[in-house]
This record gives structure tokens, sequence and C-alpha cells, in this order.
């Protein structure tokens, strides 16, 4: 009997271990749609440590939970892959988070209004700057002037952009730390916007940014930490767990590299790098490889044009409310494609930025003459923006294999206003979603943050609706260019996940593949189009972690 009881006892020593173990460390219910074509819908999904162990329905799962696994019961509420975001500028989110916001004055005494009550509270000499202000929600739609600025910001330098990015404001004080005054001349790729008089108004487009933006400091490392860290807080809280940066200086990816070696990441990263700097990257990628699942880089960034919103965007014919300008390439075009055939010639990812459809064009045929020069592999261009194309333009990107990297927010932003500067045969190639899938392009979703919010669920709204923020078009702007909300769903997760190279293990709910959910308070597949936007997230999971929960 002795001998039999340890024999049990050894058993049991043996089983229980084995037992444990197969519990699932997390659990979450709901609604699944796990963008898995052979799979589309599940009740409950299983996660251990960092990975995804289960897909199936409720009474299979359940099995998994142990005394220390974690439930999240989302009820009938839909539960998604993780939202990926595939253009962000995330530490300039982060600091805007802590600056002026004028994205919504809607007048010119709202927007001096902020601007001198945030002031009061800054120490003279600061730089201020941020803003996104949006012109085109005033009467009249004006170009702010530093006059209307100056008396309530005379201490302070102050440079605040439009919300697009290809335009700001200078204040006098700014203006003449720059030494921007009447002889100055328009440097390449941008514009000083003068008065009747010649005079500098303070408005500065595309490259005439850089006249003050370089007087600029940079943020300091704690500063820039900071900053990370409530970017992060801030996508987390709106179901984002994939961040593309386009970064405009290798400061930013600094941050993320200290932020990694102190385990500090709560959102994957994935970072691009200024495309006249591919050399630099191509040496960092041979010296460090190009990163993990948390922190990933080996893309570059560049740009063709300006904005819409500026009238800085390159077209082929002329602006309707600016008759003598056609826009401005903002890079030298020789120049670009250099850059780019170097860069795809070093193994690099690249995505270029292109808003009109001369832009467009100029960019697919550098892409293509890229291909042609060194050969097929799998390179993955990208398009940024795609946001308007001659209609023979489109079947292209299908061909040549570009990523159509968009931001639907952009569609009911812009859509309120561009018939001004666009005739409707070029409107009718705008943000062209349902024509670029129907050529076989690849669509990855994001926002542009700062230039629109960091919320998939309102580009969601946005993508499947196309109904303008002024509530003008009920039926949506350019309706035809509509696309189902599955399809919109893919671009914001295995469309990220693939424009990043990670489609094997992020975008779709599946065992094995990174454990990134977001449970959400309502089914959207049950819910009317034009109520998607009312949609709010309860809980968001990055690599097995609930890193947010709405109380």
């Amino acid at each position: 009997m002795k001998r039999l009881a340890l024999v049990l006892i050894c058993l049991v020593a043996l089983v229980a271990p084995a037992t444990a173990q197969r519990h699932a460390d997390l659990v979450v219910y709901g609604r699944v749609w796990t963008g898995d074509s052979a799979r589309p819908w599940a009740g409950a999904v299983a996660v251990r440590a960092d990975t995804i162990v289960a897909v199936g329905d409720r009474r299979a799962v359940r099995a998994l939970v142990g005394p220390g696994t974690q439930v999240l019961d989302n009820g009938r509420a839909l539960v998604v892959p993780g939202f990926g975001d595939a253009h962000t500028h995330f530490i300039d989110g982060g600091i805007q988070l802590m600056s002026v916001d004028l994205r919504d004055a809607g007048s010119p005494q709202e927007f001096v209004r902020r601007l001198a009550s945030f002031v009061r509270h800054q120490r003279p000499g600061r730089w201020i700057t941020g803003g996104d202000w949006d012109h085109e929600r005033w009467p009249g739609s004006p170009l702010p002037r530093h006059q209307w600025i100056d008396s309530v910001t005379p201490d302070n330098p102050v440079f605040v952009s439009r919300l697009d990015g290809h335009m700001g404001v200078a204040n006098a004080v700014a203006l003449r730390l720059a030494g921007i005054g009447r002889q100055t001349p328009d440097p390449p790729g941008g514009v000083i916007v003068r008065d009747s008089a010649g005079e500098p108004t303070g408005v500065l487009k595309d490259n005439a940014m850089d006249l003050v933006s370089r007087l600029q400091p940079e943020p300091a490392s704690e500063e820039a930490d900071s900053a990370l860290a409530r970017a992060m807080r801030h996508a987390a809280a709106h179901g984002v767990t994939t961040v593309h940066v386009m970064s405009y200086t290798w400061a930013d990816f600094a941050a993320f590299r200290r932020a990694r070696a102190r385990h500090a990441l709560i959102t994957r990263i994935h970072v691009y790098l200024p495309i006249a700097t591919w050399r630099i990257l191509a040496d960092t990628v041979r010296a460090l490889g190009r990163g993990d699942d948390w922190l990933s880089w080996g893309g570059v960034k560049g740009f063709m044009d300006g904005s819409l919103g500026s009238t800085t965007a390159a077209f082929y014919a002329p602006y309707l409310d600016v008759p003598g300008s056609r826009g401005l390439l903002v890079t030298d075009s020789a120049v670009m494609r250099t850059m780019i055939l170097g860069a795809d010639s070093a193994g690099l990812q690249v995505a270029v930025h292109a808003i009109g459809d001369r832009a467009n064009a100029m960019l697919l045929q550098f892409f293509a003459d890229a291909i042609a020069a060194n050969g097929q592999r799998d390179r993955r261009f990208r398009d940024e923006h795609v946001q308007h194309l001659r209609q023979g333009d489109i079947p292209r990107f299908g061909a040549l294999g570009v990523i159509a990297s968009m931001q639907p927010y952009h569609v009911i932003d812009d859509g309120r206003w561009a018939a001004k500067r666009l005739d409707p045969a070029r409107l009718a190639g705008s943000y062209a979603f349902r024509s670029l899938l129907a050529s076989g392009a690849h669509l990855a979703f994001g926002s542009d943050w700062t230039v629109a919010p960091l919320d998939p669920v309102g580009g969601l709204y946005a993508a499947v609706t196309r109904r303008t923020l002024d509530d003008r078009n009920p039926g949506g702007w350019y309706p035809e260019q509509r696309i189902t909300l599955d399809q919109a769903l893919r671009a914001y997760t295995a469309g990220v996940a693939y424009a990043g190279f990670a489609e094997d293990r992020a975008g779709v709910l599946r065992r094995g593949m990174q454990a990134d959910l977001v449970l959400l308070d309502r089914d959207l597949f049950r819910t009317p189009p034009e109520q998607i936007s009312r949609a709010r997230v309860r809980a968001t999971v990055v690599g097995g972690r609930v890193v947010y929960r709405r109380n």
C-alpha cells in the first residue's frame, strides 16, 4: 500500500503542473470577428503569455479557464484583432496632447482667444507650437495673419500649424528670429504668403515652414519619452495596438529604442525614417537587424508634394480657387527618383507621401522604374495618402503591388470643401477605396495623427459611410467608393500588418498569432452604419496584457 501511495503521489506531481500549464492566462468572450477568412467568427479567444492558443466557441475555450485565468466577457458585443494605424506622427501626437488645441476653433476670434489663454501659462521665450488649426471652419475661410496674434504673444515665438502639417502661421517674434521679411525669397518647394504690399503675412507653406521650424529646439529626451508615454496611453484608449510612425527625425527613433530597452512599450511600433537618410538606415539594418515584435524598422519615408488644404498638392490642372497654381513638388523629382532607387537597392521599404494626381502618377512611375532597375522581389512599396488619382492610374497599384496607405477620416473632412478646389472629374478619383480594392491593391488604413484623430472607429465610419462632417452628404460623398465594414476592418488590421511585413504574426485572431485584441461596446455588424462612430472601446489587449480598460 505504501508503494502504491508513493506511485500515486508521483503521478499527481507530474500531472498537476501539466494540467495547470494547459490553462490560459487570459480568455476573452464575445462575438469575435477573427479576420480569418477560413473561420471569420468565433465566441472566445484564449491567450497564454503573449500568444493566442485557441479561438473557438465559448464552451470549448471555457475548458482552458483555470483559477489564475483572467476573463474578459464582452457579452454579445464585438471583439476584433487589435487595430493598426498605418500612418502616424506618434511622438508629435504625444506632444500635441499637451499643446494648444486649435483644431475645432470655429472662428478667427476663437483661434486668437485659445492662443492667448494658452500663452498666459507659458514662460517667456518658450516656443508655442502645435495647434492644428483649420481655416476651412471659419466664415469665408481666411488664412490667419501674424497681426491677429502679435498682441497676445509678445514674449513668445509662435509657429502653429494647420492640421495637415503643410502650412503654419508665425507671429512677429518668430518671423524676426527667422529673418523673414519682404526681401526673403520663396525656397524651392515652399511659399511665403504675402499681402498685397508684398509683406509676409506669417503664413508659410511646405518647405518655407523650415525657415522657422529649424529654429525650434528639439524636445529634450525626457520630453520625448513623456510624449511617447502619453501617445501610447492615448492609442490604447482607442484600441490601437500597432502604429506605423513616419518620423521626421532620428530623435524619435532614439526615444523608441529607449522605451524598448526599458520594456516600457505598450504599443507595437514600426518606424519609417527620412528617405534622405536611407544610407544611414541601411547601415543600421546591417548592424542591428530590423528589430523585433515590439519595435521594428527598415523603411524610409519621403514627400512628393504638399496638401489639398494648403493648395500645395501637385495636380496636372490648376486649382479652381487658385487658378494660377497647380500646387508644388516639395522634393525635386530627379532627387526623389534617385533616392527611391537607392533605398530600394539597399533592400529598404519605401513609403512616399503623394496627394495630388500629378504627384501620385509620378510616384507610381518612380516605383516602376525601381522595379525595372533592381529586379523583382517582395518590396511592398507604399503610397502614403493616395488622395486624388487619375482613373488610369488606379489599376497600376495592383499591377505594381503598391500598397495604398490611406486615412479614411480625410474623406469626411476634406469632402466638406474639396469641390471649391477641384472639378468633378478630379473628385471622382478621390479616396477611391473601392476602385483600388477592385484593382487588386492592398489597403492599409490609418489616421495621419495629429492631422486627424487617432480613432479607428471614426475611420471605419468614414470608410463605410463617407458622410462628411458637416452632414451635407447623408448618402455619402462620392458614395460609389464606399466599402463594407468587413473590408474596412481588414484594412485596419490585416492590411496594416501586411504593410509592415507582419502578416505572419499579426492582424488576425488565429492560434499562434500575437495576442492583440480590442473589445468594443457594441456589435458594429449589427449597428446602423450612421451610428458606427458612437462605438467605444471597452478594453485593449496587447501581447496578452490588458493595457486599457474603461471603467
